[in-house]
């Protein structure tokens, strides 16, 4: 018998929740099998099996349990057979699919004939109608008239009935309030409990806007530059770097720019005293099944938009699944978060401590603006900054978003390191 102890997720972390066992008491497992979820106050981790054999289950699925102690056991003794590829259950309901198709188009063909043979003047007139209850439009029933066809020889036409349409029409007739009826009204609750990265998440965001003196200045982007720059370049970006150019990249780049211009937005409090990082290592906040993420790409102010991109889609990927480590999403100097891919106008977003700014981007409407004297309707993306005005002054964070947009206006400006490209021939 072999036991399998809780790892240890990283440094100053001693107990963790075993979330979801994945495989059941009594299975076979296989070596390096993941055999749990393993959730701590920040990440998810997996619960591998170190050799194959008879699984026993020690501790339930949402038990809080210490880093060290024994969360199941393996019988290395039984013998596990090698994995034999199963077929998948997709693959064999779309053989049965095909074959189901094509005896349904044999029998469409055969009644399409016998409708065919039907379209003459007059055809439908005298024919004793079956289907009095099926509802039809009345242009449908202007172009049955007009074809010479019947209820009954539309419906004869369709395809056969599956359970899948039993069922939507099911669901369709209980979706319909019975107002005339009396119907019994669920009024009960349901309870779970939070898990440990969620209530970790709560404490850090209490105390974030407790102990900094928030505050968020706005501004707005004509995001027209860039997007005219991702639908001309998109296909050939693709085919030599094997990603998709998106708005996070040039956010992200434009933001490593704008804090090398101004580093104390770059910078965080330690007790009394300021650290100021020579580095760029950009947080970027990721929507997780799990909740909130929020891996790191480092030395973004040295990457390409590329580099961002292909960084950016593994550590989202990782996030998502589970698989990121927590190295991975430690020591961010700047976060950026992204409300607008679930329709953000506005928004105020929290600072991640010990950090001490916040990019807030949001959707992108077609606004009317002046341009040159004359209103011209542009794509519009409102931006937001919070940072902590304990360390950052006003000048400094309003010329930030001041910088983050002129080089997304401009996105040539990245060449020349977020300034103006004629100042720099100029050496102004």
């Amino acid at each position: 018998m072999i036991d399998v102890k809780i790892p240890s997720p990283g440094e100053s972390i001693s107990e963790v929740e075993l979330a979801t066992w994945l495989v059941s008491d009594g299975d076979l497992v296989h070596k390096d099998q993941d055999l749990a979820e393993i959730e701590s106050d920040k990440a998810t981790l997996m619960l591998n099996a170190p050799q194959s054999g008879k699984i026993s289950i020690e501790v339930e699925a949402g038990t809080t349990i210490s880093v060290g102690e024994v969360a199941c056991r393996i019988d290395t003794s039984v013998e596990v057979p090698d994995e034999v590829e199963e077929v998948d259950d997709d693959e064999v309901d779309e053989v049965e699919n095909t074959e189901e198709e094509e005896k349904e188009k044999a029998a469409d063909t055969s009644v399409s004939e016998k409708v065919t043979s039907k379209k003459e003047p007059d055809a439908g007139k005298n024919k004793e109608v079956k289907n009095e209850k099926v509802r039809s439009t009345p242009l449908a029933r202007e172009k049955m008239k007009a074809a010479g066809l019947s209820v009954d020889d539309i419906v004869a036409g369709l395809k056969k009935l599956s359970v899948s349409d039993v069922d939507a029409v099911i669901e369709g007739v209980s979706s319909i309030p019975e107002v005339s009826q009396n119907r019994e009204i669920d009024r009960s609750e349901k309870r779970e409990k939070m898990s440990q990265l969620r209530r970790k998440l709560s404490q850090r965001l209490v105390s974030v806007k407790n102990e900094t003196a928030m505050l968020t200045t706005f501004n707005e982007v004509d995001m027209s530059a860039v997007m005219k720059t991702r639908k001309q370049y998109q296909e050939q970006f693709v085919d030599k770097h094997g990603v998709k150019l998106g708005f996070m990249s040039f956010f992200m780049k434009a933001s490593a720019l704008a804090l090398k211009l101004r580093p104390r937005v770059n910078s965080m409090l330690d007790e009394e005293e300021v650290v100021t990082p020579q580095y760029v290592d950009i947080s970027v906040a990721v929507q997780t099944p799990k909740g909130l993420m929020v891996p790191v790409i480092r030395n973004v102010d040295k990457l390409s938009l590329a580099d961002i991109e292909k960084e950016l889609k593994k550590l989202a990927e990782k996030a998502r699944s589970g698989k990121i480590s927590l190295e991975e999403m430690s020591g961010g100097t700047f976060t950026i978060t992204n409300g607008g891919v679930f329709g953000s106008m506005l928004s105020t977003p929290l600072i991640n401590p010990p950090q001490s700014a916040i990019l807030g981007m949001h959707n992108i409407v077609e606004r009317p603006v002046a341009v040159d004297g004359k209103v011209e309707v542009r794509p519009v993306m409102y931006i937001a900054l919070s940072y902590d005005h304990r360390l950052i002054d006003g000048k400094d964070s309003v010329g930030f978003l001041m910088d983050v947009k002129k080089m997304l206006e401009k996105p040539e400006t990245f060449l020349s390191a977020g300034n103006d490209p004629l100042k720099a021939v100029l050496e102004l």
